[in-house]
């Protein structure tokens, strides 16, 4: 049987919003959340309309190589673009789900343009966020500002996790980026945490 057709996100809820009176629109998203190692990444991107990059997609339906395409795409041709990080450290102290929403406003804050609402993927609106907005589950498969929002975020914590390989080889973080494959579970049986492994995530928290 033929395969349905993937629908890409789109550009319609901005240009809804921009009708309303309601611009810049701003997308966002985290990446890293699940990991044992390394920090939780955001990104925000506010998107030209006029010049939206073709092929956007859900960060992790694209190959590595399409994504750091569109990630230098989206850094030239958009409007304003921004990255944060909390690390590890960081969320062994304030839980996963506070350091997800603190780098969502942090990234958010570290905008070139403030943008007038927000758009954000899952279902967890941070608070106190400078401007209003909405959640929406699934939204880096919907909204193309979201979804570039995924790639930059993604990118830019894989570069990381590769620089931090570099300094602590023995657990191959450039190559699973710190999600608890076999390889990296038998890396920390073999050599225990590093400084960059999530200490109140299982099964490090048992070590």
């Amino acid at each position: 049987m033929p395969q349905t057709p993937v629908s890409l996100p789109d550009f319609r809820r901005e240009k809804r919003l921009r009708r309303n009176g309601l611009w810049p629109i701003a997308g966002i998203d985290e990446v890293g959340r699940g990991c044992l190692a390394g920090p939780v990444a955001a990104a925000a991107v506010i998107l030209d309309p006029s010049d939206v990059p073709d092929g956007l997609d859900d960060s992790k339906r694209l190959p590595a190589a399409m994504r750091e395409a569109l990630y230098e795409e989206i850094l030239a041709r958009g409007l304003a673009v921004a990255v944060a990080f909390v690390s590890a450290a960081d969320i062994d102290q304030i839980n996963i789900r506070q350091a997800s929403l603190t780098a969502m406003r942090r990234a958010l804050a570290a905008l070139a343009i403030a943008p007038s609402y927000v758009l954000i993927d899952g279902n967890d609106l941070p608070a106190d966020l400078a401007c209003p907005g909405e959640a929406i589950i699934k939204g880096d498969s919907l909204s193309a500002s979201i979804a570039a929002a995924s790639i930059v975020a993604k990118v830019a914590r894989d570069r990381l996790m590769t620089r931090l390989c570099s300094a602590h080889p023995a657990y191959g973080f450039s190559r699973h980026v710190g999600y608890a494959t076999p390889e990296h579970l038998a890396a920390i049986a073999k050599h225990g945490p590093s400084p960059y492994h999530r200490l109140s995530f299982s099964p490090l928290r048992q070590i």
